[in-house]
């Protein structure tokens, strides 16, 4: 006999794939980060000059610089239109666990945003002159960069998402949240640039990325409640 489905497990499938389709319906949501990564990308070497020496020193900390804004850019929609229709009021008072639900929604904004800009990166490290044994620790960081970056971004998005323009105070929220993240995983891509050691600055940016799994749900779901309360 078949189970069924465990109702965490359906709400949680049944709001990443809702969240998807409502991407799938507004493409330049999903564009807008991705042409911001590559023409920034592409803008370097016209404005720092040819020398390839210069932009393969350059390439770690701007490829994680550009990603860190790329998702930022796209952080303030997260919660914006369920605010604007009400669902965000239903997701509020239903009576699935919040935690999943909202889980669900950043996972649903990694995949569309944080997960294509880490498979980007390495194509855009070419045009950098990123030594080739850094393409893995390039794309190994930012996985774990940008997924840390959702949920730590989200949480500012919650807490701002009543306010109708409130993308620079989500920025100033967020932004100090990010800098380990940029330190820690900058330093992954110049190290493996260098061939050193990377096991100790992964081994951070998993660890931030597992308390991000642990406690910023918590934070985003009482921040929605906030916000709803105050809007």
């Amino acid at each position: 006999m078949i189970k069924a489905p465990h109702p965490i497990l359906t709400a949680f499938t049944a709001t990443l794939r809702r969240d998807l389709l409502l991407a799938a319906r507004r493409p330049g949501d999903m564009l807008n980060p991705l042409v911001f990564y590559l023409i920034a990308i592409t803008l370097i070497p016209l404005g720092l000059g040819p020398e390839s020496e210069l932009l393969a020193q350059l390439a770690p900390g701007m490829l994680w610089v550009m990603a860190l804004l790329a998702t930022l850019l796209a952080l303030d929609g997260l919660f914006r239109s369920d605010f604007d229709d009400g669902s965000l009021e239903q997701l509020l008072i239903s009576p699935q666990l919040l935690y999943f639900s909202v889980l669900a929604k950043v996972f649903a904004h990694w995949l569309v945003t944080g997960l294509p800009v880490t498979l980007l990166a390495p194509f855009l490290g070419l045009t950098l002159g990123l030594p080739s044994p850094a393409y893995w620790a390039l794309c190994g960081s930012l996985l774990l960069g940008t997924a840390s970056m959702s949920l730590v971004g989200a949480m500012g998005a919650a807490l701002t998402v009543s306010l109708r323009r409130g993308g620079l105070l989500l920025s100033l929220i967020v932004m100090p949240l990010y800098i380990p993240l940029l330190i820690f995983g900058a330093d992954v891509v110049q190290n493996a640039a260098l061939g050193d050691s990377i096991r100790m600055q992964l081994s951070v940016l998993g660890a931030f990325l597992a308390m991000a799994l642990a406690l910023a749900p918590l934070a985003i779901a009482g921040a929605l409640q906030i916000s709803i309360d105050a809007g």
